[in-house]
């Protein structure tokens, strides 16, 4: 039940006694006003002094509560209990917002989807070589080598290489450095960005792989002839099957 504060009633109670105070001196000194003027003004002055303590009256609901509950409370003017309440931000509780999740478990996710691609790409090989025959060459014959003898095309750089390099470095050393190098490029380049223009290290490092190789490859198909020496294609004809 709502109680309203004890120094609220006894401003309002002298606050009338004050207004009754005055109209009771105009009483009797102004004795040629007619009676009913004196009692309207007192009645305004009566109204207009309980409209003031309405408003001095808070807004709010002032609850007394029990010492003994398990809430708390604070004491006002004149012993007065009051519940105290959370203050409480304007707005949604719950998060709305959607946050962007870019990382997967590598099992299952990952992984079941390689296999299903190798999967895909085997079934696809098996029936491709069912129905197209492989431009095979005749038996191979001991005693006609062939010139010039190359290596099938993806395996020409490494040919190339053994022209210019012994077997230890061109077979070995330079292959190793590169698979090394390339197994350590995440760990080198941590960026997590995958827009090409921001992993400008790695994109650097795949292009010279590529063209590092390509350039082997292409040198050992097209610019090598008899005895797998440097030729002109345009001049001397292209030494090349597949």
């Amino acid at each position: 039940m709502t109680e309203i504060p004890e120094h609220l009633l006894k401003r309002a109670k002298a606050a009338r006694e004050k207004t009754d105070a005055a109209a009771n001196a105009a009483d009797r000194g102004s004795s040629r006003i007619p009676q009913n003027l004196l009692d309207r003004s007192k009645s305004a002055r009566s109204r207009a002094a309980d409209a003031k303590d309405a408003e001095d009256v808070p807004s709010f609901p002032v609850v007394a509560v029990p010492q003994s509950a398990e809430v708390p409370v604070g004491s006002g003017p004149g012993g007065h209990t009051q519940r105290l309440l959370t203050v409480v931000k304007s707005g949604s509780i719950q998060d709305v917002k959607s946050v962007p999740v870019d990382k997967v478990h590598v099992w299952p996710h990952l992984l079941s989807v390689e296999f299903v691609a190798a999967l895909a790409c085997t079934a696809f090989l098996f029936m491709f070589s069912w129905f197209v025959n492989a431009p095979l060459l005749q038996a191979a014959n001991f005693n006609a080598t062939p010139n010039p003898s190359k290596a099938p095309w993806y395996f020409m750089g490494l040919q190339e290489l053994l022209t210019m390099f012994h077997p230890m470095i061109a077979g070995v050393t330079i292959p190793g450095m590169g698979i090394i190098i390339l197994i350590l490029a995440p760990y080198l380049d941590r960026n997590p960005s995958n827009k090409p223009e921001d992993r400008k290290f790695l994109t650097s490092l795949w292009t010279l792989h590529l063209l590092f190789w390509a350039v082997l490859v292409i040198i050992s198909s097209f610019f090598r002839g008899p005895g797998y020496n440097f030729v002109f294609p345009w001049r001397d004809g292209i030494f090349f099957e597949l």
